[in-house]
């Protein structure tokens, strides 16, 4: 009878885990092209910059949210750091 009472308990549990599997893929694909567009940035000398600077520390709470599983809030952080790193390659 415990059983009967667990298993629907079980299931609801494993269905929550899976559904956070939403952003997963587009959170990966910002923050790899941010690092890549992070690293051509440095190599052309604008390390420098506050939009740098920005950039950088978006991302790093980007990757922090991933590995949490936040997906929604890493994929909003890696599109900023992206813009920021335009901002910062056009001197602003």
């Amino acid at each position: 009878m415990k059983t009967w009472t667990l298993l629907p308990l079980l299931v609801v549990l494993l269905a929550g885990c899976a559904g956070k599997t939403l952003h997963r893929a587009d959170c990966a694909a910002q923050l790899d092209a941010a690092w890549r567009e992070l690293d051509i940035a440095k190599a052309e000398g604008f390390a420098g910059t506050v939009s740098y600077s920005k950039a950088l520390a978006l991302l790093t709470a980007a990757k922090t949210q991933q590995q949490v599983e936040a997906y929604s809030g890493c994929l909003r952080r890696a599109e900023r750091a992206r813009f920021y790193i335009r901002e910062s390659r056009a001197g602003r």
